[in-house]
């Protein structure tokens, strides 16, 4: 058996690949499974970036038919999911695997699974959650949608790109998982240098204020008092939003004032203002007396141009 075990992750430790893009992703994870043992194959619409590759020992495919008769496992790093089409055009994709790790819609991603479906080959969808230097490091991780035995036929090749977190069949689920991950990711840095847009008006440097954002976003994801992160989800989970002594009627209000004081300094309003509207539509729909989390019911029923 353990034998057995070994045979099978040394065939999977050479089996080739092909990687379609060669963008600042694509390279990197072209790399990474050149340094991990496997024959590759790359293609990129502008051939010459494929050149340092080729001097690590990748073969440029001259064409994509090439390309995807090179390996049964297609690794895709393109801008959009327009560009896979726009690259394979009339190419014979029957019996490969597309994993495609580009960014778009979910509704997308789904219509990608049925094209695939239709001309004979199976899609991977994926979110890659680090930028390109992370690739293949200690934390990096993948969220993976589509046929999961697929997955799992080639998850030690992919492997070496980081973690293969599989998250559903819906092709649509991954970059659903992605987006949410990126708008997290954003939303809480782009609220960090307001702060201190807001501070620096006072003379209060990023690196004086950075010991308390810290301590703030270690403790919203932590068990104590402030552990918010648990407190919403167990709230948002069981459909029920305690106000007690925190009302979002009183959140409302503290928000106000973080406009009246973005205002006052003289930064830009248009986070703070979102933030206190979403904040007032919800006190609006009955959730005054509630907590914080209610705010979700208000995420959940978007305003509608020209209504409320």
């Amino acid at each position: 058996m353990e034998a057995a075990q070994q045979r099978s992750k040394e065939i999977h430790m050479t089996s080739p690949v092909t990687v379609i893009g060669l963008g600042p992703m694509g390279a990197t994870m072209a790399r990474t499974f050149l340094a991990n043992g496997h024959p590759t194959t790359v293609w990129n619409r502008t051939a010459s970036k494929a050149a340092p590759l080729v001097e690590q020992g990748a073969t440029l495919a001259a064409t994509m038919a090439d390309a995807l008769a090179a390996s049964e496992l297609v690794v895709i790093s393109q801008t959009d999911y327009q560009a896979m089409y726009d690259s394979i055009g009339d190419a014979d994709v029957k019996g490969r695997v597309l994993v495609n790790l580009s960014s778009g819609s979910p509704d997308e991603l789904r219509r990608a699974g049925d094209w695939a479906r239709d001309h004979g080959a199976d899609l991977l969808t994926g979110g890659v959650m680090v930028p390109p230097p992370g690739i293949g490091q200690p934390g990096s991780y993948v969220f993976y949608s589509g046929p999961e035995a697929v997955l799992d036929r080639h998850r030690a090749t992919l492997a070496g790109l980081g973690d293969t977190t599989f998250v559903g069949t819906d092709p649509g689920l991954s970059m659903l998982y992605y987006q949410s991950q990126l708008y997290l990711f954003w939303s809480t840095l782009v609220s960090y240098m307001h702060a201190v847009a807001l501070l620096g008006t006072a003379g209060v440097s990023a690196q004086q204020f950075r010991p308390f954002a810290s301590g703030t976003l270690e403790a919203l994801t932590g068990d104590g008092p402030m552990g918010f992160l648990r407190i919403l989800t167990e709230e948002i989970d069981a459909g029920t939003f305690p106000g007690g002594a925190n009302s979002l009627r009183m959140q409302a209000v503290g928000a106000d004032h973080v406009v009246e004081a973005s205002r006052e300094a003289g930064i830009d309003d248009a986070g703070p203002l979102a933030l206190r509207d979403l904040f007032r539509r919800a006190v609006d729909a009955g959730h005054g007396a509630d907590g914080l989390s209610s705010v979700i019911d208000a995420i959940r029923r978007p305003r509608r141009e020209g209504g409320t």
